[in-house]
């Protein structure tokens, strides 16, 4: 598979700060975050289950495309879900902006990479090109291929 359609994959992306870290994620400063960028964007806190509040869901516009997202406080981080590189890499450009800590390193994962036990992996301080790159590279490393 070339790289140009490795990126058009689409899988679950994990946004995590470096283990033993913390971005002081909270779900109101993410909601007001996703609130700034989209006045109308649905946000949901799960309030069914065994911890209530322990997730968030949202939508976001990445693209021309409605994305959905999760995010969690304990093993904290933002995932966005059935997501190809491209809208990934805008994602995270957004994701290290707005909310982590500026000049936090922001670390990532797919559903793949979490399925064959990889460990998290830096998003490179590059631009978007870059960062697509490194998560083209990652899949190819996965089982996402098989």
């Amino acid at each position: 598979m070339e790289p140009e359609e490795i990126a058009e994959l689409r899988t679950m992306y994990v946004f995590t700060p470096p283990e033993g870290q913390s971005w002081g994620l909270t779900f109101e400063s993410l909601e007001a975050t996703l609130r700034e960028r989209n006045p109308d964007a649905f946000v949901r806190v799960d309030t069914e289950g065994p911890v209530r509040g322990s997730s968030m869901h949202f939508g976001i516009t990445l693209g021309d495309e409605q994305m959905e997202g999760l995010a969690r406080l304990s093993s904290e981080g933002v995932a966005v879900l059935d997501c190809n590189a491209h809208l990934a890499a805008e994602f995270v450009l957004w994701l290290r902006d707005r909310v982590a800590p500026t000049g936090m390193t922001v670390m990532f994962n797919t559903e793949w990479g979490l399925e064959d036990d990889l460990p998290p992996t830096p998003v490179p301080d590059a631009p978007q090109p870059r960062i697509v790159a490194a998560f083209v590279t990652h899949i190819e490393e996965t089982g996402g291929l098989d």
